[in-house]
């Protein structure tokens, strides 16, 4: 028996860690106030694999996401731009707070990482960001995949 590898899709996956703040705006409940999480992020890549045998080199994977992920948002405060509080937040601590043009929820969060930071991270390689999972907590994560 013999599998046709052409209708097999391989990917390799990557995750990094960062602990950041944010504050959902509209939220009914706790997540309304400013909080933090250690959050946990996964890249899935797809791509054709090389002569290898790689979609891509983990390590690169790492360097042109993770390391994003580390320098963007690890340690810093993730607002709305349109949140009441985004001026005053920033005014606080210019450096330490990001504006964002969505609310922070990790659905949006997935979302932007593989819409517009996935494509601009992996510009000039034969290779797709797939999908993102941000895990808020341990128990609760949001998925975006293409």
């Amino acid at each position: 028996m013999s599998i046709d590898m052409r209708a097999v899709t391989v990917s390799a996956t990557r995750y990094h860690d960062i602990s950041c703040g944010h504050v959902v705006f509209g939220h009914e409940s706790k997540c309304q106030h400013l909080h933090g999480h250690n959050y946990r992020v996964h890249f899935e890549v797809t791509g054709e694999r090389d002569a290898i045998g790689r979609v891509l080199d983990f390590g690169v994977i790492k360097h042109r996401l993770c390391l994003w992920l580390e320098a963007e948002w690890d340690h810093r405060f993730l607002v709305w731009q349109k949140h009441p509080l985004a001026a005053g937040l920033q005014a606080i601590d210019p450096a330490g707070v990001l504006l964002l043009p969505f609310n922070p929820t990790a659905e949006n969060m997935a979302r932007y990482l593989l819409e517009i930071v996935g494509p601009a991270q992996l510009a000039g390689l034969s290779v797709t960001l797939a999908r993102v999972v941000v895990e808020e907590t341990a128990k609760c994560s949001a998925e975006a995949r293409l």
